[in-house]
Formats: structure tokens, sequence, C-alpha cells
């Protein structure tokens, strides 16, 4: 148990590094925290610690997913050092999910999958490059594209350390982790927000009183895309235009496709069409093109960000 622990503590923290561990039970007692070097947690005897809390004082034993600064003694956000981890909490439809996540070009392997409970995943990826301003962003793009828990976004959030008990559950679930890649990811490894991000600036800035004078290459696109959808272009066609006029992206096709997805979800719903009908368009359009688990994974995230993109506008 607590060698499965540590090989993953090693893993997410660097030696001299300030980590958090939590022990929360499940009968309401007051959580403690504590707020140790990494190698003090890894020392035999704290680790025999935290198995007998685990085992007989029926606490669940979780780490903060990013290292805080040397000194602090609370794990707030203020005292988050760096980002180390994208993480998302897969709690239902998660075996599906999960297939859908490992076959996804959106999002690189993960670093870590933690298996939680029966169903239930948390997943990270060990990254660097990112302020807490991107991280937050991504979280949620991760979230709206996996059915990852919306909630889970903050530089703070706790993950359960496998080699423990779940004792949320009885019997108690033994949480274990398997290891799919190494790799250091970087922003540019994730294709989540080249679309979403840029459309909704775009939708902002038409419905404001004072657009802006300029806009992006991307956002120039967007208006192009939509006047042709409106006007009855066919989307294959208009895929193939648009990807080759981004060939200054890493995957022009990957951009054009999702362009034109999420520009038509928009102008579907915006026509009348219910959200489930959109989905099944979608899926209609690329189920030659991708596993069917990813296909319908991608055709809710899609419809999800463009639904939210005419809320956004209606709010504005």
């Amino acid at each position: 148990m607590s060698q499965i622990a540590a090989s993953f503590l090693r893993r997410c923290f660097a030696p001299e590094e300030t980590i958090a561990l939590l022990l929360r039970g499940e009968n309401g007692a007051t959580p403690m925290q504590r707020v140790v070097r990494l190698e003090q947690a890894l020392e035999t005897r704290y680790m025999a610690w935290l198995s007998y809390e685990n085992q007989h004082g029926r606490n669940n034993i979780y780490v903060a997913a990013n290292p805080l600064h040397p000194g602090s003694r609370k794990r707030t956000k203020e005292s988050i050092a760096s980002v180390r981890h994208l993480y998302i909490d897969i709690d239902t439809d998660g075996d599906a999910r999960l297939v859908a996540l490992r076959a996804s070009e959106m999002a690189p392997p993960p670093t870590s999958i933690l298996f939680t409970s029966l169903g239930k995943y948390q997943v990270l990826w060990r990254v660097e490059g990112f302020d807490f301003v991107r991280q937050e962003q991504t979280l949620k793009l991760l979230a709206i594209a996996f059915g990852g828990d919306p909630a889970c976004t903050d530089c703070n959030r706790v993950l359960r350390v496998p080699g423990f008990l779940n004792r949320k559950y009885d019997p108690p679930y033994k949480v274990t982790v398997e290891y799919p890649d190494d790799s250091i990811w970087t922003p540019d490894d994730f294709q989540l927000d080249s679309v979403a991000v840029d459309a909704m600036r775009f939708t902002c800035a038409s419905s404001s009183q004072k657009p802006s004078l300029t806009h992006s290459h991307s956002e120039s696109n967007w208006a192009w895309v939509l006047h042709e959808l409106a006007h009855g272009k066919d989307a294959v066609t208009l895929t193939h235009e648009l990807a080759s006029r981004r060939a200054d992206k890493p995957n022009p096709l990957y951009y054009a496709q999702r362009t034109i997805d999420v520009a038509s979800a928009r102008l579907w719903l915006i026509e009348g069409s219910s959200f489930e009908d959109v989905i099944a368009m979608l899926e209609s359009r690329r189920c030659h093109e991708l596993p069917a688990a990813l296909c319908s994974a991608r055709a809710r995230e899609i419809a999800v960000t463009a639904h939210r993109m005419i809320a956004r506008r209606k709010s504005a």
C-alpha cells in the first residue's frame, strides 16, 4: 500500500518540494491537513501513519495536485507555487468517457489515471508552461470535452492517493493507478480552446457596443464560416477550403473540422434544433472519420460549446 503511494508522490513532485496532504473522514469529523516536504512524506514512519489512519481511523487520503510555496501552512490558492498538473474527475459514464479520452486528439495521453472506485476516475496530465489563468481555462474545457466534473478547476484541488482505501464505500475500494505516459505536456499539446475561445471572443466583440476594430485570423475565419454555412455552403467543401487557408495551424484539418462543426451546431441551435438532434447531426457528419466513442463524446462537447456561446451572447 505505502509503496504504491510513495511511487505516485515521487512521480508527481520534485525533491524538496512542499506538498499538502489531507486526511478526511466520512463521519463528519474535522479533516486533518499536513503541509510537509516531499521527503518527510516519503519516510517509512510517515507512510505507516497514513496507512494506519486510512485503515483504522477511517480517513481518506488526498494530496494537493500542485506543490506549495516553501513555508506555507495552509493549502490556499495563494500558497500554490506552480502548476504541476491538469486533472479531471470522471464520475458518470466513466468507462465510456475514459475510452473517448484515450482515443481523442484533443488532449495528449494522461500521465496518470487513478481508479478511485468502480467506473470512476481521476485523470492527470503532468504539465509545464501553464499559468493559473490558463490552467483553470483548460481544466474547464477538459471537463466539457470529456464529461468531467466542471467544479474541479481550482489550482489547490486535492486528488486521491493510490494505494490507500476509498472509504466512501462498504466494503472500501482500494484506489489504484496506471501510468500511460511519462511525458510532460505544454499548452500547445492541448487542442481544446483554439476554436471555442476564438469563437466566443468574436461573438462577444460582435455584440458589444464598441466592437474591436481588428480581428485575429481565427475570428475572421469564424465570421466567414458562419456566413458560408448560413448561405448553404456544403460543410465538407468548406472544411477543405478552411484547412487550405490555415496551413499555419499545427493541424489544419482538425482546426477546420472543429470550426465548421462548432459553427454548424450554433446555427442549428439558433434555428430551433434540439440539443440531442444537434449531437446526432454532428455524429452523422463525422461517424466515418472517428471511432464511435470519440465521435459521440466530441459531438456532445461541441454542442455544449455552441450552446454556451449562444447563452453568453444573450447575456451580453
